[in-house]
């Protein structure tokens, strides 16, 4: 089965830079894309330093659907939004006070792999963080999810008017450059040979996957096989267990409402999903959570989403108003989204 690879460097333009990220991608691009992928074919998809966050959530989210495995080659530099002090991936047009709205939250990308199973999904990292960021990852490590295999580093920024170099993805680079693809944690332990001293000062990372044996592998084999509703079944019943355990708002049974939603939209049915996301946003708005939680904002992008999918104009009239309430409550990042639901909305009314 063919691999894909999605290899993103991203740094802002003009002082707020602090790596040159975009610099890595002609010597990984030299990779064959088999090596790059550890498969015997792969589709790589380049992003050098994009400028819309959502652009980069679209090619995230396209890489996360392709079945076989994947590797992310992720080089960068972190930031905390002011609002809610979370870590984003800096991008084009991001400035210290933007974080919020031009940069990528990296729960983003944790969300966007949930869904995958164990094993299935590397992340190569060479990130460097403001000094805000580098003080909170001290004690709060990078979140890329559970099922997720991480290797790399994360750095403190570079001296003052300093733009700092990918030494560590120049050098993942370099090895896999001679043709052969070694296992990523040996991989990584070559790298730390070749950088030596230049990495004392950086947070590494090398992390495995969890147990094959997570539920989600066998709700992601079925969906591969086309079984949707056996894995929505599946995941129902997972779901009913965490509710009578946890009750029907605690986390355990929000985290598998949300992934029934995600199956709906993988078995073509956007009413059933954006039902289901408008549910899990209620649901956390009523159990006190904040409109600008992560989680509550993604349910109800992610609810807008599959209404703009819904090609039976009768069932999104019927979904429109609660969606309109919800984004009046919740506006998201994007801008003009209430206005969106509100104009489309009149539109299905009047045809």
């Amino acid at each position: 089965m063919p691999g894909t690879v999605l290899l993103l460097a991203a740094s802002p333009n003009g002082k707020g830079r602090l790596v040159d990220a975009a610099s890595v991608l002609p010597v990984l691009a030299a990779v064959p894309p088999a090596i790059l992928s550890g498969t015997d074919t792969a589709n790589v998809v380049e992003l050098a330093d994009p400028l819309e966050p959502q652009a980069v959530l679209t090619r995230l989210r396209a890489a996360a659907a392709a079945p076989g495995p994947l590797t992310l080659f992720v080089t960068g530099q972190l930031h905390l939004d002011r609002k809610q002090r979370l870590p984003h991936l800096a991008l084009a047009r991001t400035t210290p006070a933007t974080v919020r709205y031009t940069a990528l939250p990296w729960h983003w990308i944790r969300e966007e792999l949930r869904l995958r199973p164990a094993g299935a999904t590397t992340l190569v990292l060479d990130l460097h963080a403001d000094q805000e960021t580098w003080e909170l990852l001290r004690t709060v490590p990078l979140d890329s999810g559970r099922n997720n295999a991480v290797h790399g580093r994360i750095a403190p920024p570079p001296a003052r008017r300093e733009v700092a170099a990918p030494s560590y993805m120049k050098a993942v680079a370099t090895v896999l450059r001679s043709g052969h693809r070694p296992p990523l944690a040996q991989l990584h332990q070559q790298v730390l040979a070749r950088t030596g001293a230049e990495l004392a000062s950086s947070m590494l990372l090398s992390t495995h996957t969890g147990d094959g044996g997570d539920p989600h592998d066998a709700i992601s084999t079925a969906v591969r096989g086309g079984r949707h509703a056996e894995a929505d079944e599946f995941a129902a019943r997972w779901e009913e267990a965490a509710a009578r355990a946890h009750g029907p708002a605690s986390e355990d049974a929000l985290h598998w409402s949300e992934v029934r939603a995600d199956l709906a939209m993988f078995a073509g049915d956007p009413v059933r999903s954006c039902r289901a996301w408008l549910t899990v946003a209620q649901v956390r708005l009523g159990a006190g959570q904040p409109a600008d939680a992560p989680q509550v904002e993604a349910a109800v992008d992610r609810a807008h989403h599959q209404w703009g999918a819904i090609k039976d104009a009768a069932r999104a009239r019927e979904l429109g108003p609660a969606l309109a309430e919800l984004r009046l409550r919740v506006p998201g990042r994007r801008e003009g989204a209430l206005d969106h639901v509100q104009q489309h909305l009149r539109q299905l009314q009047t045809s």
